[in-house]
């Protein structure tokens, strides 16, 4: 009969807490928030449940670091957009850059963001929650930007930049559930280029 040796009963198996945490934001991504299941996530991550539990906290903030990971990975695309010199470029790069991360053959199609608590039980109410205020974040931060756009004489002193906000993000949960339905790179594209050709001038 074999006998343990080296002294290991009991130490839990070593891991990658950054990779363990890449490959539970695809499986959120793809699935949902409540149609991953701890089975799904922890076959993905490559861990125990007990691990997971020791490393991430349960489900819930799992995945809160997950969408962070999310919004300084994948959907980074934004607050790289918010740089760009003009109104109109920012819109541009916001829109490609959904079209981009929603289409990426590697990854999961659409927005971790729009899918993943679109329709939650009461058990997953405060991710709900936390996906509507992520969302709304992003608008403000667009807001933002068109307002300073007004100011500086970019944007013309009549444009509304809260609905210019809430305009661009529409586009792009409207691109991230197109992707998720099939729709290719090529036409989300032609879409939001069409839907900037009446960008406001000043």
């Amino acid at each position: 009969m074999r006998t343990r040796q080296n002294g290991r009963t009991g130490r839990p198996r070593g891991f990658d807490t950054d990779e363990a945490l890449e490959r539970a934001m695809l499986v959120f991504w793809e699935r949902g928030y409540e149609g991953a299941s701890l089975a799904d996530l922890t076959g993905a991550m490559g861990i125990s449940a007990t691990s997971m539990y020791a490393a991430f906290g349960n489900k819930e903030e799992l995945f809160r670091k997950a969408l962070e990971r999310y919004t300084e990975g994948p959907g980074a695309y934004l607050s790289q957009a918010l740089e760009e010199p003009t109104a109109l470029a920012v819109a541009t790069a916001i829109l490609a850059g959904a079209v981009r991360t929603t289409t990426r053959p590697a990854h999961p199609h659409g927005c971790m963001g729009v899918q993943s608590a679109l329709t939650t039980g009461d058990s997953g109410r405060d991710v709900r929650d936390l996906l509507a205020a992520w969302r709304n974040n992003g608008c403000s931060r667009v807001r933002e930007r068109f307002q300073r756009a007004v100011d500086e004489g970019d944007l013309p002193p009549q444009a509304d930049p809260a609905l210019l906000a809430r305009y661009v993000t529409t586009l792009v949960f409207g691109i991230a559930v197109q992707a998720a339905s099939g729709v290719g790179r090529d036409e989300l594209q032609e879409t939001a280029d069409a839907a900037l050709r009446n960008w406001p001038l000043s």
